[in-house]
């Protein structure tokens, strides 16, 4: 759904890896999920 390997989303998830601002909001669509819930800073 999002175009990217499950290694990609493994490295976002353990912090490996910072998406880019497409990438992240794929992601939030995605997942029906708010930008500030799935990344902070």
């Amino acid at each position: 759904m999002t175009g990217v390997s499950r290694t990609t989303i493994s490295s976002i998830e353990t912090g490996q890896f910072n998406p880019t601002a497409k990438l992240a909001l794929t992601l939030c669509y995605a997942l029906d999920k708010k930008f500030e819930d799935l990344f902070y800073f």
